[in-house]
């Protein structure tokens, strides 16, 4: 049986070889037919448009994020950062505000392209990449500290910031 199936399976693959090239017929049981097609170039256009929509949208969202964290860094008094974080009370409060800077500034450069965007593309490349490095930081210091919520938030971070950092590096080329 095994010997039968195997010869009729030799046997298909030897005589089908040119029509699965041709998309005749499939060179394999049960295998779908393969189909190249070429994308005219409105749909073209249009799936280039799907991916800056999805991008501004992160990048929207990320620095959203950031303003608001930066602020909240910069404006809260130092024991609600504590209670709210407890990586604060091991550092300056300085470096609290310094990083609430940072973060306020990276964030408006995510944003940069939309004010001129021959310029604006190379400053978002760098923010994203300065936001990813603080990312990466910090998930490192929640991990260690046991904050598993702000760990997890970070993930989700450096997932949105990776994806805006890879798509838009790709474009500055």
């Amino acid at each position: 049986m095994v010997t039968f199936t195997l010869r009729a399976l030799a046997g298909r693959l030897a005589r089908s070889d040119i029509a699965s090239v041709a998309n005749q017929e499939s060179a394999l049981p049960g295998v779908p037919n393969m189909s190249t097609r070429t994308l005219t170039p409105a749909r073209s256009r249009l799936n280039q448009s799907y991916r800056n929509l999805t991008l501004w949208t992160l990048q929207g969202w990320i620095a959203m994020f950031f303003i608001a964290a930066g602020y909240a860094k910069l404006s809260e008094p130092m024991a609600n950062l504590v209670e709210l974080m407890r990586w604060p009370a091991l550092v300056s409060p300085e470096l609290v505000r310094g990083l609430g800077i940072a973060e306020i500034i990276l964030a408006l450069l995510v944003l940069a392209p939309l004010a001129s965007w021959t310029h604006g593309r190379p400053l978002l490349v760098m923010a994203a990449s300065g936001l990813l490095a603080l990312e990466v930081v910090m998930l490192a210091l929640h991990a260690t500290g046991m904050d598993v919520g702000p760990a997890l938030t970070n993930v989700v971070l450096i997932a949105m910031t990776a994806t805006v950092l890879w798509k838009r590096a790709r474009e500055v080329r």
